[in-house]
């Protein structure tokens, strides 16, 4: 039988645990609950001839099951072309749902007909999914969802929804559900259950986006704007929510309807990590009295928290325990453990009293959040029962992790982010978190017995899909969540969102935008970002932006007009106005350097910067007004132009740009790499960087323009080897010359010329060219020496030995430039570096012998376990390994809170050690010492000197 072409994100999820997104091979639509646009022997019909099969589900069900079901119906009539409402078929199959022990009719088909129940029965939200003969009287065939409880049948119901081509973004993206007149499901048995307990968002930092927006379509975050957000959180077969509290927000005390339609949904909504028993923060502005202080007010605030247990009524929860400061800061000053250890005891005895229970019937979590580590590490503990909720430190990095194979009843958890409003600089624009090193931590996350909650904050919701997504889909099974998934997440993802035809290019093109991005934030952008002066930076990286655009929008004239409005807001949008932000920044860079050098062309460089000013408000624009209907306004209004220090300007605003009064004389400057001076200076001669045949075969000479009229030129070079191109010429603006070396004719060694510029204003400028010729050592391979650094990306390593048990493993994309490099599992106990150990090997051709510093850049991980740093060797040649620690701590006052602080900046941290090197070939050896660390590039350079921000391009190798 000949397999069905329908899209890839319809026949699902049965490669791998029927993870959303997850690698997929061509479906298989023989594969148990397959769906397929053609029929395959027991399948059955749900939809045919573009009319869709009936839904049942009794009325006693729970209503999470009966929401699910509308859902799944509206989806249904949706993929076959249908109106909403319309009515299904009137014929003997149906799809029959419901929960073991909730639903009369489930529990009669599974007593009568013998239906395996396990896996299902009295596993935590588990379902079944399978095609049965007769069911019951009248109907023939029917696909059954049982669930082990509410979220389980609810889950198998938004679990069809995906597999039918419904993509959970459907609303929120303004996803385009496929057309099919034919579906069907293969008839076998599947079980599907979570690995994680609870898997959900945090809506935070809201403003002005997400409340402006919610203000505009809802009337503010109320039960209609929480519907949707239900909804979002399910078809991700997620189930836990921190309502957005930014002041003056208050979930439960809002609108009633909040919490009332959360229980009916079957989310279970909970409080951020610092408004602990059922409270927001800002009720203690609406009914608080007196201090925020447990040593002075401790009646008052047990009133207060006793409110929050009682309101639950019963309701699925998750209750926070503890106490930070009022409005998300520390309690005291210090590590107050006695005062603490009262206060979760206080509150443990609250809830056994309101509830009538034991408090550990109560799930309850304790969030080790900024200082609040402080008091574990210093040995603080709470009840077992009670979930450990580790953090990150609000950039992605987890601080802390217990230690593997540890157990406790109440289990651990991770609170992550992908937003945040803090030092070194609030982010909340758009999505700056690859999915790849969100994957890498949550798995180190996994591996150390993280299994009980998975919370990520999510800003705005918009325009996190991509991570949101992948967050929630390696929640649900860990274990499938391998290196081949999170490799293939980004095309499956845009398959689901788009359709096969274009997934592989869409998941190119949002991977290297976020890659992009996570080199320097947007927020953290200026204008000393991308270097006008070394090794090209500022054209590479604009560069890597245009053809990303171009990419883009040559993608978007090939798409279906339906798409639109998602690829705007998932692809085009996020492209579009980060490339745009970049050009600005270099923009005005040049338009600073121009006018400190007196060039005319500063004032046209300043024009050019207000017009991508401009561009980005007509960006948004489009984005808010032009696509969806304006369903979307005020959603990408979040400041992301002219920060100056950690918190947002209250507007975008154009960084100060200037002028240059211009004569209309013309006036002849010069210009040469790595030197922000204009040339002439007063008895100086400009000296540009050394030219080698490896490195640098040529450097950057500019005549330019300072007046209106045209300048001549001359260029002559003092040594018959070294030719300048043009060598004469008129300058409107700026000519660039090109400097040419015959190495034929020089011997190996250091030479100098001198290049002589006059200009028709009778102004003279001698540039020195410094021209060094290495060995050749021809012998060697490896990566050779040039301009004095040999630069190497960690996944070339030539030979790569793996710890006993363990494998390297190349992660695609993480980090700044190519990959990351990391041992795995990562668990173990430290190594220990040399003889025959585990190590990574790169070959290097040295031009001669003398010291170096070799710079490591890695990913900036934090120390897991509390050991003193991450430590890992470089040893070259036969030396002994020498160890170095990476030290980052994001506690303010710590001794290593700067090198974390810079590291936050970078995204990467650069540690770097001396070795002495022989001339011609030799061995660097990178030996991992403690796991966890995760290595990007290496750098060796002879005397360290002004780079780019992401340092030297890559050496070439022989």
């Amino acid at each position: 039988m000949r397999v069905s072409p329908f899209p890839l994100f319809v026949a699902l999820y049965w490669v791998l645990a029927m993870i959303p997104g997850a690698a997929r091979a061509a479906p298989d639509c023989r594969a148990p609950a397959a769906v397929c646009e053609e029929r395959s022997s027991g399948s059955l019909p749900l939809v045919e001839r573009g009319v869709p099969i009936a839904i049942l589900v009794d009325d006693g069900d729970f209503m999470a099951v009966r929401h699910a079901a509308d859902a799944l119906r509206a989806d249904l009539s949706a993929v076959a072309g249908q109106a909403p409402g319309s009515p299904a078929r009137a014929d003997d199959t149906a799809i029959i749902a419901g929960t073991l022990g909730k639903s009369d009719r489930i529990d009669r088909i599974v007593r009568e007909h013998g239906i395996d129940t396990t896996g299902v029965a009295g596993n935590w939200e588990a379902y079944l999914l399978q095609v049965v003969q007769q069911p019951e009287p009248g109907i023939d065939r029917a696909l059954l969802v049982i669930g082990a409880d509410r979220r389980g049948t609810a889950f198998g119901l938004y679990e069809i929804s995906r597999r039918i081509g419904v993509s959970p973004w459907t609303w929120w993206a303004d996803v385009p559900p496929p057309q099919r007149a034919m579906l069907h499901v293969a008839p076998g048995r599947f079980v599907d259950a979570p690995k994680v307990k609870y898997r959900g968002i945090f809506i935070n930092d809201e403003e002005p986006a997400l409340g402006g927006w919610s203000r505009e379509t809802f009337g503010g975050t109320n039960h209609r704007f929480y519907e949707r957000v239900f909804q979002l959180i399910l078809r991700h077969k997620a189930n836990y929510l921190w309502p957005a509290m930014w002041q003056p927000r208050a979930f439960y005390d809002d609108d009633p309807r909040n919490a009332e339609l959360a229980d009916e949904y079957g989310v279970v909504v909970a409080t951020s990590h610092h408004e602990p028993m059922m409270r927001a923060h800002d009720e203690w502005s609406r009914y608080g009295k007196g201090p925020w202080d447990y040593t002075r007010n401790a009646d008052t605030l047990q009133r207060f928290w006793r409110g929050g247990i009682e309101r639950l009524q019963d309701r699925e929860a998750v209750v926070t325990l503890g106490m930070r400061g009022d409005g998300d800061e520390a309690m005291t000053e210090g590590t107050a453990t006695a005062l603490l250890e009262r206060i979760v005891a206080d509150q443990r005895a609250i809830i056994s009293e309101v509830t009538g229970k034991p408090a550990e019937d109560t799930p309850q979590v304790w969030a080790l959040y900024k200082e609040v580590q402080d008091y574990y590490d210093a040995g603080m503990r709470v009840p077992d029962d009670v979930t450990l909720l580790f953090a990150d430190d609000n950039w992605g990095n987890i601080r802390r992790l217990p230690e593997p194979g540890s157990q406790r009843p109440g289990g651990y958890g991770v609170y992550y982010h992908f937003d945040y409003v803090g030092g070194p600089r609030n982010y909340k624009w758009l999505n700056t978190t690859q999915v790849e090193r969100a994957w890498e931590q949550m798995r180190l996350a996994w591996a150390h017995g993280v299994e009980r909650l998975w919370i990520v904050n999510v800003g705005d919701i918009k325009p996190m899909e991509l991570p949101i997504s992948a967050f929630l889909d390696q929640a649900w099974d860990p274990d499938a969540a391998d290196l081949d998934w999170i490799t293939r997440y980004p095309a499956a993802w845009a398959a689901e969102q788009f359709g096969d035809a274009h997934a592989l290019e869409i998941g190119g093109i949002v991977t290297r935008y976020t890659q992009y991005n996570a080199r320097r934030k947007p927020e953290l952008l200026d204008a000393e970002t991308w270097s006008l002066l070394h090794d090209g930076e500022a054209d590479r990286v604009i560069a890597d932006w245009d053809t990303l655009e171009a990419r883009t929008l040559a993608l978007a004239k090939r798409l279906p007009a339906r798409q639109r409005d998602a690829f705007v807001q998932l692809v085009e949008y996020p492209v579009l106005a980060s490339a745009n932000l970049n050009r600005l920044y270099v923009a005005v860079a040049r338009n600073r350097l121009y006018a400190a050098q007196g060039r005319a062309s500063a004032n046209r460089w300043a024009d050019e910067a207000k017009r991508l000013f401009d561009r980005d408000a007509q960006l948004q624009r489009v984005y808010e007004r032009d696509i969806a209907g304006g369903k979307w306004i005020h959603m990408m209004s979040q400041v992301r132009i002219g920060y100056t220090h950690w918190q947002q300007p209250e507007r975008n605003i154009l960084p100060a740009l200037a002028n240059v009064d211009v004569p209309e004389r013309g006036v002849t400057g010069v210009a040469v790499e790595g030197d922000a001076r204009r040339w002439p200076q007063p008895a100086q001669s400009p000296r540009l960087p050394v030219l080698d045949p490896v490195g640098a075969p040529t450097r950057e000479l500019v005549v330019f323009n300072g007046g209106t009229e045209k300048v001549g030129f001359t260029a002559k070079s003092s040594q018959p080897w070294l030719r300048v191109s043009p060598a004469q010429g008129e300058v409107e603006d700026a000519q660039a010359l090109g400097l040419e070396v015959d190495w034929s004719e020089l011997p190996e060694g250091a030479h100098e010329a001198v290049v002589a510029i006059r200009g028709s204003d009778r102004t003279e400028v001698y540039v020195q060219v410094p021209v060094r010729k290495p060995p050749s050592h021809r012998a060697a391979r490896g990566f050779v020496e040039g301009d004095g650094v040999v630069a190497i990306e960690a996944a070339r390593h030539a030979r790569a030995i793996a710890p006993a048990g363990g494998e390297w493993q190349t992660i695609p994309n993480l980090g700044r430039t190519l990959s990351g490099v990391t041992a795995w599992p990562a668990t173990g106990d430290a190594l220990t570096p040399g003889g025959d150990g585990a190590r990574l090997e790169y070959p290097l051709v040295m031009n001669e012998a003398g010291e170096v510093e070799v710079r490591v850049v890695l990913s900036p991980t934090l120390d897991l376990r509390n050991r003193g740093g991450l430590r890992y060797a470089v040893s070259i040649g036969d030396e002994t390994p020498q160890v170095v620690t990476m030290r980052l701590d994001p506690t303010p006052g710590d001794r290593d809170f700067k090198a974390w602080e810079t590291a936050m900046v970078r995204s990467v941290h650069v540690a770097v050690s001396r070795h002495r090197v022989a001339a011609g070939a030799n061995t660097l050896k990178l030996w991992p010492v403690d796991p966890g660390l995760v290595f990007q590039r290496i750098e060796v350079t002879r005397q360290p000197r002004m780079r780019g921000t992401l340092g030297p391009v890559e050496s070439r190798q022989r």
